[in-house]
């Protein structure tokens, strides 16, 4: 049994974690901004001092990709300084972090699969800060793992909105669809990563793990994928560049994460995303939830 504690505990992976974590025999202790403002490095400090928990999964993060173009200073207070502050504290306490990270530290051009190796060189100011949060993990805990994912879809959390349900809205409100189709990436689904996340939590390795589903897809693919399940392949939609759809962030190209260093300790990798897609909607209808 372990003590565990979970930032970011209202969003869309932290939702599932807790939820998961609580059916077993750990003691889960959640922490939203409302309880636990990462930025305030005391309040951080206080608080850990007196949970004293044994791990902290951290998935508190600023996450407006676009967004931190413009908010830099915040998402890194957030992101950078934020993970610094639990950093210095798990350390304090001698207590385990595993930190949640993204395919967003890299620049996607690589052609083949990043491993947990590949240096990162981010291209975005969320990337950028995701992974000097990764550094500050790195250098100022030993007993840490840094958990990278991609593409992360969940059903919970504040605001209750990803790519799949951005895809059904803008089909219910009649809209053509343009998406684009030259990123390819693992859509990757928080209740499979909430279990994977556990079973390396009770590895004896440190260091960087990816954790993602199998299989690969374009945003274009997965929207299409997101239409036939749901039963609204009637609906246009179009395939366009990276040019033709321009945000505030560049994004990577390949965002592809592939784990050897699961596979060498011999664990079973997720599921693919196509299959888990089929259990969201099932769980979708399940929660009651609109389009």
């Amino acid at each position: 049994m372990k003590k565990i504690l979970v930032t970011g505990a209202d969003g869309m992976l932290g939702t599932d974690l807790v939820r998961h974590l609580r059916k077993g025999p750990h003691i889960v202790l959640a922490t939203t901004i409302r309880s636990l403002d990462i930025t305030d490095r005391d309040q951080v400090r206080r608080v850990l001092l007196s949970r004293r928990p044994g791990v902290v999964i951290h998935t508190a993060a600023y996450t407006a990709v676009d967004r931190a173009e413009t908010e830099r200073e915040l998402c890194m207070a957030v992101n950078h300084e934020g993970t610094k502050n639990i950093a210095l504290s798990c350390r304090e306490i001698g207590a385990e972090l595993i930190y949640i990270s993204t395919d967003y530290v890299f620049d996607g051009k690589k052609r083949t699969p990043y491993v947990e190796t590949d240096t990162p060189r981010p291209i975005n100011v969320y990337g950028e800060s995701k992974w000097l949060g990764e550094e500050a993990v790195r250098t100022l805990v030993e007993r840490h793992k840094i958990c990278r994912s991609s593409w992360l879809i969940g059903l919970h959390g504040v605001g209750g909105m990803n790519f799949v349900e951005k895809i059904l809205h803008a089909a219910s409100a009649g809209n053509v669809l343009r998406v684009v189709d030259d990123q390819i990436g693992r859509p990757t689904f928080t209740f499979d990563f909430a279990l994977l996340l556990e079973r390396v939590m009770g590895l004896h390795e440190r260091g960087i793990f990816h954790l993602t589903n199998t299989g690969e897809c374009s945003w274009y693919d997965l929207a299409r994928c997101v239409l036939e399940m749901s039963g609204r392949s009637d609906v246009e939609i179009v395939p366009v560049s990276s040019a033709e759809y321009p945000a505030a962030a560049r994004r990577p190209a390949n965002s592809l994460l592939n784990s050897p260093r699961l596979e060498s300790l011999g664990i079973s990798p997720l599921r693919h995303w196509r299959e888990a897609l089929r259990d969201y909607f099932i769980r979708r209808k399940k929660s009651g939830k609109k389009d």
